[in-house]
């Protein structure tokens, strides 16, 4: 077991208290965390106002200020993990990170490039079941994907729960759900490999 270097990133609402309570956790694990914050400051009460937002800023800036926020630590080797749309762009950025030590995704993936290829990269998934953002059509495809590009791939589905099941702050909240996640989170970044 040994500290892990993880950049967190936030979901479409912005940098709410989750996301702090969150880093909290992982740092009271022993962790060192990073939250960067792509949305300067901005959080939303929907989804719509959050994806409008995403929007607006367009992906590609948005990549922009991700790799910018982890550019500092990456030599380190970063665990890169986040919340759904957060999650879209640790899965990003870790697949284009030769030194990335693992990914931890929590309620979201994203497309996989063809040429996408890791050396054994442990991922971890963990998602409502079902999940309107992430059906099962779409996960099968993912999970195969992943694996044909050299991950190593854990997937946790939580059924019942909201998309966004462990933000404390949103309706989607399950808390019984979320501190399943978290345990099995602590789990996976207590096995990755350090150094």
């Amino acid at each position: 077991m040994g500290v892990m270097n993880i950049m967190l990133f936030h979901s479409t609402y912005g940098p709410r208290p989750a996301v702090s309570a969150a880093a909290d956790r992982l740092r009271g694990a022993g962790h060192e965390v990073w939250t960067p914050d792509l949305f300067e400051g901005r959080t939303f009460d929907t989804v719509e106002e959050g994806m409008a937002h995403q929007e607006s800023v367009g992906r590609d800036e948005l990549l922009r200020r991700a790799v910018l926020a982890a550019a500092p630590y990456s030599e380190r080797g970063l665990v890169y993990a986040g919340f759904s749309f957060g999650a879209s762009v640790a899965q990003t950025l870790a697949l284009g990170d030769g030194r990335a030590r693992g990914l931890l995704l929590l309620h979201g993936t994203s497309d996989i490039a063809a040429n996408a290829a890791v050396d054994g990269l442990p991922v971890q998934l963990h998602v409502a079941e079902p999940d309107p953002f992430e059906t099962d059509d779409w996960l099968s495809a993912w999970y195969l994907q992943m694996g044909r590009a050299g991950a190593d791939v854990e997937v946790y589905r939580y059924a019942g729960a909201g998309h966004l099941y462990t933000d404390p702050g949103l309706p989607d909240h399950d808390e019984e759900a979320a501190e399943a996640t978290w345990r099995v989170a602590l789990g996976f970044l207590d096995s990755l490999e350090d150094g």
